[in-house]
């Protein structure tokens, strides 16, 4: 099977990933095996911080410069982290390439953490924790995953808390950096008309003076918690209830099989069945979902739901009614054809978001040294069979699972 992508690796470690397309349109993405896991104890937030003040001032740029160097062509830069990456991505016209390879090198490489930016993005990360603080169906999620890897650096909120972001200083920054920074843990990854050669000469003119740095982490993997229910009252008007448990992590052999049986249960569409049974059967909630995060060593499987609290209960009951099936009816063939034939349709589509395809592409180099084709993919979830399934789901919806309630103060 052809591979639709190339990678060079720079002599410090830096691996550099093209796919090309005809587009005028360019996607480009900087992603740093590095995220809020990674953070030593009482430095909660610090990664997400340091990504905030990437963009505050460089040896050559103040803040101004650094946000008018792309949005003056037209082209957007953002930002995000994660439990486990750092990452920074544009989207321009193609002809602008060179300049955001320098704005990424800069800000990425020597931006300088001027005490005075410090103190106005602290102030920043505070409102916007204070914020999360206010929309239940974020907060419940975070709570969830406090339980779910307790006195574990994944328990962590990735924005800190208001305790640690306020004490977090310049040297937390650099050593953080200094540890977590391995330049062969880093990917540039471009979606584009533009060929190796370019790309490649254009990478060494600027990452390619990046001193190496291959400074090694241990995350440690998080030990087992037996599963717990907990309800918490807010000053909320709807309950909110979170259901799940461990999964697999991203190498594991039934990793695509878990995707496809969570679409199947509570993925994109309406048709899902938590959707079909407890929203347009019984009307009881407006948003239901379920989701599955597979992570290096780990993964997280849930469910949510917010719905009147006198509903809750029996959304409840109805959510346990549906993972009992899947554990004790195999699907038939005509419904794992359609399962299968939906998830891959969706995973199609899901590649005309070319922004979101490149950063996908740079986290599975980062994660396994490759990128699946379209047509990998589509093969693995077809290989996918009802014993599979049946299996999976006695062994991640079993009747262990943690719940979480945000009730309605009375």
């Amino acid at each position: 099977m052809t591979v639709d992508y190339q990678v060079h690796a720079l002599s410090n470690g830096i691996r550099i990933l093209l796919k090309h397309s005809p587009s005028p349109i360019t996607h480009c993405c900087f992603v740093v095996n590095a995220g809020s896991r990674d953070e030593a104890e009482h430095k909660e937030g610090l990664a997400h911080f340091i990504e905030h003040l990437l963009f505050k001032q460089t040896e050559k740029r103040n803040t101004n410069q650094i946000l008018n160097r792309l949005e003056l062509v037209g082209a957007d830069l953002n930002a995000y982290t994660t439990k486990e990456y750092t990452c920074i991505h544009a989207s321009l016209l193609g002809e602008y390439l060179e300049r955001t390879v320098d704005l990424f090198e800069d800000i990425l490489f020597h931006s300088t953490f001027p005490d005075k930016e410090l103190e106005k993005e602290r102030s920043v990360i505070l409102d916007e924790i204070a914020s999360y603080l206010d929309q239940p169906e974020e907060a419940i999620q975070d709570d969830f995953e406090e339980i779910l890897f307790k006195n574990h650096p994944l328990g962590n909120n990735i924005l800190g808390t208001p305790e640690s972001v306020s004490a977090l200083n310049k040297t937390d920054i650099g050593n953080f950096l200094r540890a977590n920074y391995n330049t062969s843990e880093m990917v540039f990854a471009v979606y584009g008309d533009h060929d190796l050669g370019s790309l490649v000469k254009l990478a060494e003119k600027y990452f390619g003076r990046i001193p190496e740095n291959q400074s090694t982490k241990q995350r440690v993997v998080p030990t087992e918690h037996p599963a717990i229910t907990s309800v918490v009252s807010r000053p909320i008007a709807q309950t909110h209830c979170i259901i799940g448990g461990r999964a697999y992590p991203s190498a594991h052999r039934y990793k695509n099989a878990l995707l496809l049986l969570n679409n199947l249960l509570g993925g994109i569409g309406m048709s899902n069945r938590l959707n079909l049974e407890i929203r347009e059967k019984y009307g009881i909630a407006y948003s239901i979902e379920s989701n599955y995060a597979p992570l290096s060593d780990t993964g997280i499987f849930s469910i949510y739901f917010g719905t009147d609290a006198e509903k809750s209960g029996r959304a409840l009951k109805l959510v346990h009614r549906e993972l009992r099936k899947l554990r004790e009816q195999k699907l038939g063939s005509l419904q794992l054809q359609q399962a299968k034939q939906k998830f891959t349709g969706q995973i199609a589509l899901a590649e005309e978001n070319r922004a979101g395809l490149i950063i996908s592409m740079a986290k599975s180099l980062l994660d396994f040294g490759c990128v699946d084709t379209l047509e990998q993919v589509i093969a693995k979830i077809n290989a996918v069979t009802a014993e599979q399934l049946l299996e999976i789901s006695n062994e991640i919806f079993d009747n262990k699972l943690t719940t979480l309630i945000f009730e309605p103060k009375q």
